[in-house]
């Protein structure tokens, strides 16, 4: 279906016309192709070939003969462009080349290969692709198999004792294969290649856990006798070959990076879209805030003053044109919460043939329509996916919402249309998700709507910061102590850590290995450092790849001990506190007890919702990096940051008001971690306009904004940040505005602030300055993660302030 038509269909009447901001129209592209390398496997190309391909691209070529030449190589090209035939080619020609007429069974030494993928999903999907190709070329000699933490235990004994081909995710990599190696010896020894999968998907703190356990990795290979090279395929990305050599700890002229991309593409139209001004109070429902903690409501006005529709709404209503019109769609959204009420409104406004008011009546709607939509997220069985999956494919189900996980590579082509609700972190991200409208050369629509963020606000109205301009290189830091020390452990219980391992994993000394010899984790012997088996913990256990510091808290319904879910245990004390509403699949609860890692919950019918308070200390631990702005210093160093829960709010739906408030008495949570932070003279602001009764409610609104704009700098979401404002600091003595990581130790999104400041603080004031409120809103100034209920803020404050940075900024 046309692009252009598909958008017809969403533009039914003035407001959405008056929502549609920009339109991107991207040409065409032809298709290039280069012959089959001499050395692959002929039953191999006979079946790919029996499956339509007859001539691969120009990049998949490239790729796969730098890997065939045993040279690590990155495949960084556009959705939908073939990149799993650039590994399996010569993964399968290697294997078949030395197992070709030899009796399986007595090989020792047989290639293996590895495949990595960020979820379950994905590999599961490629073993699907994999054994219908080995299907059609009739190879028989090639044994591949899934293999993760829902594999039985007998699927695993088969894995290891026959697989030449194992499909899995770093973390059963890093807690069972790399742990439980002697088990593992007969894949490790004949290991030829590692497939890393989606690796553009490894950023921030998971981003340094998965370089150290592909080090690991590395480190066993190489002890029981293999050299294996490294396939890993990516999504557009800036400078993939440093990703990649961080990823391996090699050097990055170790990585052959493979980027023009020769595969076809069909015509794709991206529109821009931002949700409409609320002009009926009963709008603003209870599912329009599920998705996160609520904004209060913005003063009322004139009507450009007021709060805009949520983007989960704004999505479901679009998903429902395009449902009724048979676009074949998928929608997606951050949070899992926000997929089922995506998928949930969808399908009740087209059972109840819902249409938008003043609209005349479709003709063609059918209540069947409504058992052709569905949600598709983490937490559902495996089956459950695979069923979806084909559906989708096969045109039974008309749409999906869904969060990340169908936009890492799982086959689902034929779509008219992708919904993006909000803007998913990073352009490596949109790409990805807009790459799944129409795939394999077919025309597509994509339709960025924005929520209620200042980087969504700013991005809509600037489409330049979007179309034309370069995507992010992947930032992550395997260096970082609090992510390499539990590793460390890790490798010693695995094998002795030597010296020569030192540079392995970064170290320029023996001085981390030796404070955890101090700490009693390891043991110091002449052959090196072992871990101190007398300790009670399992090595691996030690560290969560996820990035989670502190173990999950289940939500257990009591009276009947079933386990609603968990919660990641950095934000338990924020949303499972006694008292705290606890709200799944689309029931609510009320929190009775909390501790010892368990909520325990009673399904109760609440018309409110609750909401946390905290208050938060920063304390600057070290300043690494200072640069003087006139009268203004940045920095940039280490930080304490001290947080804790004291209280909560009840709000009345569907408005949120405040009803009541309670105190809590909850533990200080400290956090050690990477900021950038910049302090000026209180003289300076009050000179500029802002006095000190301003001064707080500038700051904080300035803070607010600057946090929601750092990922247009930084490759992270504004979840993976915090910060803290505050008209005269312990430290500075001075007004000061702190923003720093939210992970132990830093994740490197602060730092790429601060070498970027003039940038970041442009955007930032850009940003509040365009936005139509009159006292701030969610668009500029306000935050869904506010400690203090967003008070107090001074938008026209945060201007001035903002505007004094930009004036005395190097290069203004």
């Amino acid at each position: 279906m046309a692009d252009r038509d598909t958008l017809q269909v969403l533009l039914t009447g003035r407001r959405e016309q008056d929502s549609l901001l920009h339109v991107e129209r991207m040409p065409a592209r032809a298709g290039r192709t280069a012959a089959w390398p001499k050395w692959a496997d002929p039953d191999l190309v006979g079946a790919y070939r029996a499956r339509g391909i007859i001539e691969p691209w120009v990049h998949q070529v490239e790729a796969a003969e730098a890997a065939w030449a045993g040279r690590h190589v990155v495949l960084a090209t556009s959705t939908g462009s073939g990149k799993s035939l650039a590994g399996w080619l010569p993964a399968i020609t290697a294997i078949r080349a030395q197992t070709a007429g030899t009796r399986i069974s007595t090989l020792t030494r047989r290639p293996s290969v590895l495949y990595l993928s960020p979820t379950k999903a994905l590999a599961a999907d490629q073993l699907h692709g994999l054994t219908e190709l080995l299907r059609a070329g009739a190879i028989r000699d090639v044994r591949a198999v899934t293999c993760d933490g829902d594999t039985p235990l007998n699927e695993r004994d088969w894995a290891r004792d026959y697989a030449d081909i194992v499909l899995t995710n770093p973390d059963f990599l890093h807690f069972s294969m790399l742990s439980g190696h002697k088990r593992w010896q007969r894949l490790l020894r004949g290991l030829r290649y590692i497939v890393v999968d989606e690796c553009h998907a490894y950023r921030g703190v998971l981003g340094a856990h998965v370089a150290l356990v592909l080090r690991r990795l590395l480190r066993l290979a190489e002890h029981y006798g293999a050299r294996p090279t490294a396939i890993m395929a990516s999504a557009t990305t800036g400078e993939p070959e440093v990703t990649a050599a961080r990823l391996l700890g090699v050097d990055a002229a170790e990585v052959h990076a493979v980027t023009a991309d020769a595969s076809p593409a069909g015509r794709r139209t991206v529109a821009l879209w931002m949700p409409p001004l609320l002009t009926d109070a009963e709008e603003v429902a209870e599912d329009d805030f599920v998705d996160q903690d609520p904004p209060p409501g913005v003063p009322s006005g004139a009507p450009e003053d007021g709060p805009r529709r949520s983007a989960l709404s704004e999505t479901a209503d679009l998903l429902t044109d395009l449902v009724r019109a048979r676009r074949r769609t998928l929608a997606f959204v951050r949070s899992r919460i926000g997929a089922e009420v995506i998928a949930v409104h969808t399908r009740d406004r087209l059972g109840a043939r819902w249409r938008a008011p003043g609209a005349a009546p479709d003709p063609s709607a059918q209540e069947d329509l409504a058992d052709r939509v569905a949600a598709y997220r983490g937490g559902y069985l495996p089956e459950e996916r695979r069923e979806l999956e084909a559906a989708l494919r096969t045109g039974d189900l008309l749409a999906l919402a869904s969060t990340n996980a169908l936009e890492l590579g799982v086959d689902i082509s034929g779509l008219d249309a992708v919904l993006i609700a909000g803007w998913p972190g990073t352009r490596v991200s949109l790409w990805q998700q807009v790459g799944r409208a129409g795939r394999a050369g077919a025309e597509g629509l994509a339709v960025l709507i924005a929520s209620d963020d200042p980087l969504d606000s700013y991005l809509v109205h600037h489409p330049e910061a979007i179309f034309g301009v370069a995507v992010e290189a992947t930032a992550f830091d395997p260096a970082n102590p609090y992510v390499l020390a539990p590793h460390l452990c890790a490798a010693a219980a695995e094998l002795p850590l030597t010296e020569a391992d030192l540079a392995r994993f970064g170290l320029a000394d023996a001085a981390l290995p030796d404070e955890l010899v101090a700490r009693g984790l390891l043991r110091r012997r002449p052959g090196g450092w072992y871990w101190n088996y007398a300790r009670p913990e399992h090595p691996a256990g030690l560290t969560d790849l996820r990035g989670g510091s502190e173990a999950q808290v289940q939500v257990v319904e009591e009276g009947t001990g079933r386990v609603l879910g968990t919660v990641d245990g950095d934000r338990a004390d924020a949303t499972v506190h006694e008292g705290a509403v606890y709200t799944h699949q689309g029931r609510t609860y009320r929190v009775e007890h909390y501790g010892d890692d368990v909520a325990l919950v009673t399904a109760q019918n609440l018309g409110y919702r609750t909401r946390a308070r905290s208050d938060t200390h920063v304390r600057i631990v070290s300043t690494d990096t200072e640069q003087q702005w006139g009268p203004v210093r940045w920095n940039y160093g280490h930080l304490e940051v001290t947080a804790r829960v004291n209280g909560y709010d009840r709000r009345r739906l569907p408005g949120m008001e405040i009803i009541a408030s309670y105190p809590l008495e909850m533990p200080e949570r400290t956090l050690h971690t990477t900021g950038t932070w910049w302090h000026v003279d209180a003289s300076v602001l009050a000179e500029a306009g802002v006095g000190p009764a301003d001064l707080p409610g500038a700051l904080h609104a300035a803070e607010h904004a600057a946090i929601g704009l750092l990922p247009l700098i930084a490759t992270c979401d504004r979840w993976d940040i915090g910060g803290l404002s505050t008209a005269i600091h312990a430290d500075t003595f001075e007004p000061t505005v702190f923003v720093y990581d939210g992970y132990p130790g830093g994740a490197g999104f602060a730092q790429r602030g601060f070498r970027a400041a003039r940038t970041w603080i442009a955007a930032t004031r850009d940003a509040v300055a365009s936005c139509r409120c009159a006292t701030g809103c969610p668009s500029c100034v306000q935050s869904p993660k506010c400690g203090n209920n967003n008070n107090p803020l001074d938008k026209a404050g945060a201007l001035i302030v903002l505007g004094l940075l930009l004036e005395v900024a190097p290069g203004s």
